[in-house]
Formats: C-alpha cells, structure tokens, sequence
C-alpha cells in the first residue's frame, strides 16, 4: 500500500522501536476501552493494543458488521491474549451504551474512535446535526463517564481539518477540542490530528477498489492535494498518544521527505498500474460509464478527472496553526502541541443552549449551524459552493 501513496517506508518506525519496550509493559498491564473500534482507524489502534496483550480490550461499535471483520481480522493475524478480548456493537450515544458502561465502566485508557468523518455529510441540515452529536456530544458524554470510573487516560481522535477549518466536519472536531479543554481539568487527554488514512472505509481511495470490482469508472480530482497515512501508521499514531501524551497534548506526523503531498489522481493512476491497467483519460462522466466494460477487456481502465468545486474542499493540509506552540524534539517523526489550560466557558454553554433550542424546535436549517460555528470559532472560512460531492460520480 506504501508504494501507491508515493513513499518506501513507515512513518514511525524509529519511535515505535525506540519506545517499544515502554509500550509494551504499559499495554500489557493496563485495561482498554476502544469506542468507535471497528472502523478504519479504530480497527487499525485495536490491533497494535492487542498484539501487545493487554490485560482487558473491550470494542465497541454501532457497526455489527465491521465487528466481526475485526474479530476475525485479529484471530487470522495474531491469535489470542491471556486477556479479556471483547466486542459490542453498540450506540455510544443509546442508554443501552450508559447501561453497558454503568456494568462495568473500569477502564484504564478509554480510546474514542466514533466520529462522522465526511466533508460531504454537511450537505443537508439533518446529517449536520448527528454529525454534533457524534464528534461533540457523545466525546463529551464518554469524557464525563470516564471521569466518573476514574480512568486514567481519555484519547479522542481529531483531524488535520480542524486546523484552520473551512469545512464543517472539521469545524465540528474543533469545537470538540474546546470541549475536551473544559474537561482536561478533570481527566489527563490526549488527541491527534492527522493526514488522510489511506484506502479507509468510505474514502475515495477505498472507492477505487469497489469502482474495480463493480466495474466502473475511476474518478477522482485533478487538483487536490493530501498527505495520506497507512492504516497502521494510523493506529501507531494514536496508541503513542494515548499512552505518552501529557494532558492536552495533541500527536501529529512531522512532514519531512517521506510524508509528502500527493494528488488523489497519481494515486489512482498508481493503483490502476499496480493491478495492471492503463489508466485512459476520458473528458466526461457518459464517455466514462460507455468505455468501462471495452477498455476493462484491454488491460485498460478509463478515468475522469477533474478540478474540485464542492462545498468545503480545503486548498491545502496543516497539522497545526501559527499560534500554537509545538515541541519537535520529543519524537523523531511525530509532533506534539502542547496546549495549556485556555476554557472558554461562555462560548461552550451558549453552543449547548443554541443546539438544545433547535431540539426543542424541532427545525432548523444550515445557516442556523453555519453561523453558530463562526461564533464558536473566529475567523471560521466556511466555503459554501452549493455543490455537494453526492451530485459528482
């Protein structure tokens, strides 16, 4: 998968090495709870916490599904633990979830995963609202529980975009580390920020694969570049996170010259040559879908790409902002900021009064959330094209 996102080598393997015996005897001694574990990036932290025996791994997930891919993933890769491994495919924000930690609750490092992740899920004012719900107020929900069990570390995974957020899933992750602040007072966390997950659920390059196997047309953009992390690289981000970041710190990859940006049509041209196909530049969506089964036959594969126009793109990738202080040193290639105690109070209880208002209306329409988050964050460039990606092949 490395050579499809441009680069040789793994992002961390000198600090895992250099830390890995640490690592080890913390995981091995200390008990887990992974919410939001069956998806990509929790699949990924799942694993690095088992291979390295932990005395008690619980998952959860709203995915029934993606459990049991990760159960079985596990028992063909690395077997069993002298721990306690299990799953449950549950709704973090259900009482059934409240019921299930009420039960038991003890957990050392509680690992939070969930998240909506898609720049396209602000396309319409309902997906907007579960998108508060999930990246918001359930982190905080899960905060307060593990404050009220004792835990003794909280991680949440946040995002690349909420760095400078154009974009309102990134906006949303940025209220959630406004959130995380006000609690850091009660708990140590930790987060991470980080670039795109190559071939992860949902994503355009996971796309490709299903595009190859349903037989269909490749499409991709011409003009967007991104920094891209493996699936592993993911999970080895978090876990060092979760186990040595002081309280507020947040993980990022370092850039140097094996984490580079890259368009998402190289990748595709490189996936298609790496399953033995010429890529075949076509000029429109019809000529895409009429030359798929023809060139299919020829070792041959046509693709469209374009320039981006949607709702929220961000030109550009950044781990962190001009105002934030970072230490460099700690790590051979990953980052941390380091965040002191900054809660704005105001602000947090007016964002939960505002949402609960359109509850209680039962309406509310895009600009009401769009113009809440431009209070709850200055400066916030929201870039309204009134084009979604759902309108796009």
């Amino acid at each position: 998968m490395l050579n499809l996102i441009g680069r040789e080598k793994e992002l961390f393997t000198a600090d895992i090495i250099g830390n890995e015996y640490e690592l080890s005897e913390i995981v091995s001694s200390s008990s887990f709870l992974v919410i939001g574990g069956a998806g990509s990036i929790g699949q990924a932290v799942t694993k690095e916490i088992f291979k390295r025996n932990p005395r008690k791994l619980h998952v959860v997930d709203i995915s029934e599904n993606n459990l049991v891919e990760l159960v079985r993933d596990i028992r063909s890769s690395f077997g069993y633990i002298s721990g306690e491994f299990k799953t449950f495919a549950l709704d973090i924000g259900s009482t059934v979830f409240d019921a299930f930690i009420k039960s038991d609750g003890k957990y050392d490092y509680v690992l939070n995963l969930s998240a909506l992740k898609h720049v396209r899920s602000e396309k319409d004012p309902f997906t907007l609202m579960r998108m508060i719900d999930v990246n918001v107020f359930n982190t905080d929900k899960t905060l307060l529980q593990a404050i009220e069990n004792n835990t003794k570390k909280y991680f949440c995974v946040s995002t690349d975009k909420a760095a400078n957020p154009v974009n309102m899933m990134g906006a949303s992750k940025r209220i959630m580390e406004m959130f995380l602040m006000r609690r850091s007072q009660d708990i140590n966390l930790s987060t991470a920020r980080f670039a795109n997950v190559a071939f992860s659920d949902g994503s355009l390059l996971h796309g490709f694969n299903q595009r190859i196997q349903k037989k269909q047309p490749i499409v991709a953009p011409l003009d967007i570049k991104r920094y891209f992390v493996v699936p592993k690289e993911s999970g080895e981000l978090c876990l060092m996170s979760t186990i040595f970041g002081e309280n507020r710190d947040v993980f990022f990859p370092k850039l140097s010259e094996n984490l580079h940006l890259i368009t998402f049509a190289q990748i595709a041209e490189k996936y298609l040559e790496n399953l033995g196909y010429e890529p075949v530049i076509v000029a429109t969506e019809d000529e895409a879908r009429a030359k798929v089964h023809e060139l299919s036959q020829q070792k041959k594969w046509p693709c469209l790409f374009t320039t981006s126009d949607t709702t929220g793109e961000k030109d550009f990738e950044e781990f962190f902002t001009n105002n934030e202080t970072l230490d460099m040193q700690r790590f051979n290639n990953l980052g941390i900021i380091k965040n002191e105690l900054h809660v704005e109070d105001d602000k947090l209880k007016m964002f939960e009064d505002t949402i609960s208002g359109m509850r209680k209306n039962g309406a509310w329409q895009k600009t009401d959330i769009v113009n809440l988050f431009n209070e709850m964050i200055p400066n916030f460039n929201h870039k309204e094209t009134g084009k979604y990606l759902d309108a796009k092949m």
